[in-house]
Parts: structure tokens; sequence; C-alpha cells
């Protein structure tokens, strides 16, 4: 893998006060990352290592449960949650993807949909984890809004005031089945997020992708270390500055497990391209306006009910302006 595909950026700078040479490098390396594959991966970060090995190692465990006990962990029936809280499983005749996830609401900010989680009775222990690590995410994720906010060349806080909900805001455990055979290896279809910045910490079987340039680029598993992409929101709010990374995970002969956490909107707000990078230029638009609710519900869509053909799978070049 090329580190100039995937670099890797130092954030101590930003935990200690008068390194100012630091935060400048590390700010140039996360924009230059973002205006081309739009991913990258991030050590000393603040998030305790403890914990998110703990984190893989107690869902490792859960997904090890027979069935019987997983599906105790389904989402609750009309719940009317905006996302599946709970248990799923993506592994039926019409999925081309394989893999089974638990997905928990943000438990540290926000008091209404974390009302729509269900946390594993088995094994003991995950809701207080979950709760432990949350807040070293959240506090990562903002700092690295700001980064993008700066990088972009917004006014001070504005997509800190502009994305001020963190309600929304959910952890991910992931299993990938094992391959069955070459033809059929994908843990996860080739997409972009549709959020701000996702990050991923996963074990070492490897198998996460993002497109470079037309090929497939391995992000190697490295200890320790997050990887961050950034989503379709960002890429529209900046009129194509930024790009959302294309990736993909391709299933290997041994199951793969991974975590992410995902920063995602509030499903209110209008997702558009900023006058800062379009009028203020003499710049056309290039994606119409949309609420992200609206969006997002097509995604789930996509997953729920896989289109017969790949071409037909929604993304955010629905929104795109051509011509």
């Amino acid at each position: 893998m090329s580190e100039t595909c995937i670099p890797t950026v130092d954030l101590s700078p930003f935990f200690v006060e008068g390194d100012e040479h630091g935060k400048k490098k590390a700010i140039n390396t996360i924009a230059n990352a973002c205006s081309g594959v739009g991913f990258f991966q991030i050590d000393n970060h603040g998030v305790p290592l403890n914990l998110m090995a703990r984190v893989l190692e107690l869902s490792k465990a859960f997904f090890g449960h027979p069935t019987e006990e997983k599906i105790k962990s389904l989402p609750m029936a009309g719940s009317g949650s905006p996302l599946p809280m709970g248990y799923n499983h993506w592994r039926e005749a019409t999925s081309i993807d394989r893999n089974e996830n638990l997905m928990i609401y943000n438990p540290s900010d926000g008091p209404d949909n974390t009302r729509f989680n269900v946390y594993p009775s088995e094994p003991p222990g995950f809701r207080e984890l979950v709760e432990e690590i949350t807040p070293y995410l959240h506090k990562t994720a903002s700092l690295l809004e700001g980064i993008l906010n700066d990088s972009l060349g917004l006014p001070h806080n504005f997509l800190k005031e502009y994305n001020n909900d963190r309600s929304c805001d959910f952890l991910t455990m992931l299993h990938y089945f094992p391959a069955t055979s070459e033809t059929e290896n994908s843990g996860v279809s080739e997409h972009q997020d549709g959020n701000i910045v996702t990050f991923v910490w996963q074990d070492d079987v490897g198998g996460l992708e993002v497109l470079k340039d037309g090929e497939w680029i391995p992000v190697t598993p490295l200890e320790g270390k997050i990887v961050v992409n950034i989503g379709d929101s960002v890429q529209v709010m900046s009129n194509k500055r930024f790009k959302s990374a294309i990736h993909r995970v391709v299933r290997k002969e041994r199951s793969r497990f991974s975590c992410c956490f995902f920063y995602i909107l509030a499903g209110n707000k209008w997702v558009a391209p900023l006058p800062h990078f379009t009028e203020d230029l003499g710049e056309a638009p290039k994606y119409e306006g949309f609420f992200y609710d609206d969006y997002k519900e097509m995604r789930m869509t996509n997953k729920t009910h896989p289109p017969s053909r790949p071409e037909d799978v929604i993304d955010i070049t629905y929104y795109e302006i051509t011509g």
C-alpha cells in the first residue's frame, strides 16, 4: 500500500499546547487526502487503545453466539427508529453482501434516539463499554470536523454550528462471513458513506479497500490506528472540493471483525453546495439540494430491498447536476 494514497496523520499536536508546526502539517495532509482519495488513517487520536480492542473482543463474542441468542437483539418492531438499531444480518438470497452487524445510537449525547438502542445481554458489559468509548470517539470526530472546516476555508466553527445535533451518531460492530468462492466474496459492495466522517478500526484479517485512480487499494490493518473517510455530505457541501471515498469490503478466507463510528447529520438538515464554493467563486453547483433524511431513506432501501441491477442502486449521483 502506498503511503501517498492512504496517509497516516499524527493528531498528537492537537492534544498538547504549542505545536503549531505539527498542527499545520496534519491539516495539510488531511486536506490533500480529502481532495484526492478521501481516506486517511489517524494515530495518537485520543481514543484509548484498550477500549478499541475491548469493543472488537466483545463484538466477536456476540457474533459467535448461536442465531437464537443474537436475534434477541433484533431492532424493536414498529419503534419508528430512523435506522434499525440492534442486530441486523445481510446474508439473504436477495443481498449481494454477506455480513451481520450490531448498531447502537450515540449514548453520550442526545436523549431521543438512544431509546431505540437494543443492547445484547450476552456477553455482559456491552452497554457499559459502548457508553465509555463513545465520548472519546465523539471528541476526536469533532476535532476532525474542525480540521475539515479550516481546510475548506469556511468561517470559524461553521460546520460545528451547522452539524450541532449528536443524537444521530451511531456505532456499528460488524462481522463479515468468510468468502465461499472467488466470485462470492462481497462483504460490503462498493459504496460511499453519506455522513460527515466515518471511523473504522479492524482486526488483522483485512479486506477494506478504497478506489484510487481506477484501482482498488487495500487499507492494511495497522494496530492502534483508526481509518477515516469523509462522506457524501462533505462532498456535496464543498461542491466536490473534497471527495467522498468509494470503498468496499472483500471477504477473506477467515471471518473479519471491525467497528465503525458514524459522525452523522440530523435528518432534517438541508444538504447543498455552499455559496463559498459556488456563487462566491462564480461556479455552478454540481448537486441539487436535499434533506439528509430523504437520502438516508433511499440508501437504506438499497440495503433492505436491493435492486436487481447494480446500476439501479441509488447513490449521491442521484442529485448530481449534469449537462
